[in-house]
């Protein structure tokens, strides 16, 4: 894999639990999404750009962050653990450069406050084993995974 020498656009999301479903909020509000489960009628879909029109990293990011905060709930679930009702997905996807060839590169942050960093950093891992979108980059772009709960 090869490092980005120079970052050329970031798209980044922030993406929240709620007793409605998931949110995902792009970032300076250039993209709110309203998310569902497959299966799931509430909420509906919703999709609202607001000039300038989202990139396309941070619609990857939009995408991503929406599967990997369904994917910190499975893993919570499984582990019995309970998440703060704060908990999010913070997501920045980079499209950068190294000499001609362009690559993208990833980091996400789990916000989960309250929690031991230990639990948290687990579910992270979890999380990260669960979700198709970061299989799918998996070996493929760079990805670090953070966690705060403070």
């Amino acid at each position: 894999m090869s490092k980005i020498e120079k970052v050329l656009a970031t798209g980044k999301t922030h993406t929240t639990l709620s007793s409605t479903g998931t949110t995902s909020r792009g970032h300076k509000g250039n993209l709110d999404i309203e998310l569902s489960s497959p299966g799931s009628v509430t909420p509906a879909h919703v999709f609202t750009g607001v000039q300038p029109h989202p990139k396309a990293e941070q619609l990857f990011a939009g995408a991503w962050s929406a599967c990997y905060i369904a994917a910190v709930g499975l893993a919570a679930q499984q582990a019995k653990v309970s998440l703060p009702a704060d908990t999010a997905v913070d997501i920045e996807v980079d499209l950068g450069q190294t000499g001609a060839a362009y690559f993208l590169q990833a980091r996400l942050t789990l916000r989960v406050p309250g929690l031991s960093h230990e639990v948290a950093t687990e579910l992270a891992h979890n999380a990260d084993a669960i979700c198709p979108y970061s299989k799918a980059t998996r070996g493929n772009i760079d990805v670090s995974i953070n966690v705060q709960t403070a």
